[in-house]
């Protein structure tokens, strides 16, 4: 019902800058919170950032200062701007979304399939 399509991955030296985009597209009524996770190679998938409706926004530690989380609901968007960029900022990233469809008023989570983040030193 409601599909998610991240872009803007890539590869980037180091102190370098990204910007990711997830587009949700379907059936969507609306959408609630939304998130960036990361999962770099050999661990566990890790929140980024999370942005609510009313536009709060929260970061993991180890972004906070250098990436900043933003929506746009008119279209359906999350984007992550990724500032001064780490090799250890290396990993696919992954936006998560809770949306409703106009089929059903109930909050699903969807998942996109994944962009790669590549920093070299």
């Amino acid at each position: 019902q409601v599909q998610l399509v991240e872009s803007g991955g890539g590869s980037v030296q180091a102190a370098g800058s990204l910007t990711l985009s997830c587009a949700a597209s379907g059936l969507i009524w609306r959408c609630d919170g939304m998130s960036w996770y990361r999962q770099a190679p050999g661990k566990e998938r890790e929140v980024a950032s999370t942005i609510t409706r009313d536009g709060v926004k929260n970061y993991a530690d180890s972004v906070k200062g250098r990436f900043n989380i933003s929506r746009d609901d008119s279209k359906n968007t999350l984007y992550l701007q990724m500032n001064s960029l780490k090799p250890e900022d290396s990993g696919m990233y992954y936006c998560n979304m809770w949306c409703s469809s106009t089929t059903s008023s109930k909050l699903r989570n969807y998942w996109g399939q994944g962009t790669r983040v590549t920093v070299s030193s």
